[in-house]
Formats: C-alpha cells, structure tokens, sequence
C-alpha cells in the first residue's frame, strides 16, 4: 500500500506537514 512513489520513511504527505513517517500517518 503506496502512494505516488512516497516511500514508509518518508515525511507524510497526507498529514498535516506533521513530520510523521509515512508508515505512521498512511498506513494506519
């Protein structure tokens, strides 16, 4: 489960500019 080429370790691009890693903020 990805999103446009974001990698797990990658800041969130689905937050909030939250800094979160990917994995943290998309997949749950």
């Amino acid at each position: 489960m990805t999103l446009k080429g974001t990698g797990r370790n990658d800041p969130c691009p689905c937050g909030s500019g939250s800094g979160k890693k990917y994995k943290k903020c998309c997949l749950e």
